[in-house]
């Protein structure tokens, strides 16, 4: 618990480092560039395909009808879009986490290391090719996961806790991984996952959650129409600093594991009952006999 603390809060206080908060905002140019190809090219036919459906559904009448009803009837154009955001949402946050992993988090694990510890060995356990190959997979597994977990979106309480959970197991492996790539031996990595693997996933879960908050901005902007060119785009920049904290609070914890991992003293393997019987005790040598008296 205190190592989980003490590397939150240094994580805390590390994002108002400048170093930290310029490669924040890498991620972000090229969320923006990609977002706004995007949406050129593609919006107005998901939104105009997700309103052509609504519209076939029986429970939009139903919905539309209490709308007029409650005086809202806008909200019913909004929906569409509103929809097309969330569908989105998830997949941005994963891009956006493996840019991080591939663009930042080398950076960011220097910079704890160069400051906190320099006198870490390091091992170099994993190379940047297979680091991003990992990231990779995971994030495939993760999109995966949205996917076949969509439907229970609609249930009310899932969708509080399915896609945080994802994002939350997605962001342990890939920032522990890449947090200890550089330092740690093969061995030393796979011990860290199997007798950390509790804090360390309760930390991805965490972070899940913070990454879940700048929907909020993210969905406002289709509300706040003149406030759209700015809205948007600092969600985004929110989402990077999110994960940029998630991987300073990584880099901390890991590097700090993996030192009381070197300084512990080795575990002595246990005694086998030895099969030779005990040794005797030297006996004392025999006198010879006094010879008898002619």
């Amino acid at each position: 618990m205190s190592l989980f603390l003490d590397s939150f809060w240094r994580a805390v206080f590390y994002c108002l480092h400048p170093r930290v908060i310029f490669l924040s905002l890498l991620p972000l140019v090229l969320m923006v560039a990609a977002a706004m190809g995007l949406g050129y090219l593609y919006w107005d036919s998901a939104v105009n395909t997700v309103f052509v459906w609504l519209e076939s559904t029986a429970w939009m009448e139903s919905l539309s009808r209490w709308l007029q009803e409650a005086g809202l009837p806008g909200l019913k154009n909004a929906l569409a879009p509103l929809l097309v955001i969330f569908a989105v949402t998830p997949l941005l946050v994963v891009v956006v986490l493996f840019l991080v992993a591939v663009l930042m988090m080398p950076a960011v694990v220097n910079l704890v290391a160069r400051r906190r510890f320099p006198e870490l060995e390091r091992k170099h356990g994993a190379s940047f090719t297979r680091g991003a190959f990992w990231s990779f997979g995971s994030m495939v597994l993760a999109v995966i996961a949205l996917v076949v977990s969509l439907p229970l979106w609609f249930i009310p309480p899932l969708v509080l806790i399915l896609p945080p959970l994802i994002w939350g197991w997605l962001t342990y492996r890939v920032m522990t991984f890449d947090a200890l790539a550089e330092h740690a031996s093969g061995d030393e990595r796979r011990q860290m996952f199997r007798g950390h693997r509790m804090w360390l996933l309760l930390m991805g879960v965490a972070t899940g959650y913070l990454g879940a908050a700048p929907s909020v901005v993210w969905a406002s902007g289709w509300f706040f129409a003149a406030a759209f060119p700015v809205l948007i785009p600092v969600a985004i920049w929110i989402y990077t600093l999110v994960f940029a904290f998630s991987s300073l609070w990584f880099a901390h914890y890991c590097l700090a594991a993996l030192e009381q991992l070197r300084r512990a003293p080795p575990e002595q393997p246990p005694q086998q009952p030895s099969l030779q019987p005990p040794p005797q005790p030297p006996q004392p040598p025999e006198q010879p006999l006094p010879q008898a008296l002619p």
